[in-house]
């Protein structure tokens, strides 16, 4: 249960978590499209950090289910607070579509997904020249709705703490919110 407002301990431990390894992620992806010289090390950290936040937003998830958010402060319409409902359904639909579409690209092009080392994953599709090509397109898709998204939360959060100033951070942070 959360209490006094904020999330549980574990639950901000979660986001922050998995807000800097999607921070990371996004990076990765953008530096990977541009990139030849680097393509193969950027792979190499893109495909178990994805593996990763597919563990930890399934974590997060039943989390969640068990420790329900904190609810929203009073000063947010029901207009927002349905928006800002849906927005974070949405964030974790992507969060759990985009590593296993790109898991199912992987392997439909019979790529090994490999954790580390000899630690591989199994493919989870059929070897198809057309699914690798759908699913490469459907992951690029998803991962800049994903950011587009990620950066309307973000512009949310900050309007709620600089102009609404209704402590909404409040419920999130791990550290104490200097009141101005």
């Amino acid at each position: 249960m959360s209490n006094g407002g904020k999330f549980t301990l574990f639950s901000r431990l979660l986001h922050w978590t998995m807000a800097a390894m999607i921070i990371t992620m996004l990076f990765i992806g953008v530096a990977m499209v541009g990139s030849l010289s680097d393509y193969h090390r950027l792979v190499s950290i893109h495909r178990p950090l994805g593996i990763a936040i597919l563990i930890l937003v399934i974590v997060r998830y039943i989390n969640r289910r068990v420790n329900p958010p904190p609810p929203f402060p009073a000063s947010m319409s029901s207009a927002e607070r349905s928006v800002a409902k849906i927005s974070e359904m949405t964030m974790y639909a992507m969060m759990f579509a985009l590593p296993l579409i790109g898991w199912g690209m992987l392997s439909a092009a019979r790529y090994p997904i490999v954790l580390y080392g000899p630690l591989h994953l199994p493919p989870i599709l059929p070897h198809s020249t057309t699914l690798y090509v759908i699913l490469r397109k459907l992951h690029t898709i998803v991962a800049y709705l994903f950011f587009f998204t990620f950066i309307a939360h973000f512009s949310a959060m900050l309007f709620h703490t600089l102009i609404m100033r209704d402590h909404i951070l409040d419920r999130m942070a791990l550290w104490k919110v200097r009141r101005v």
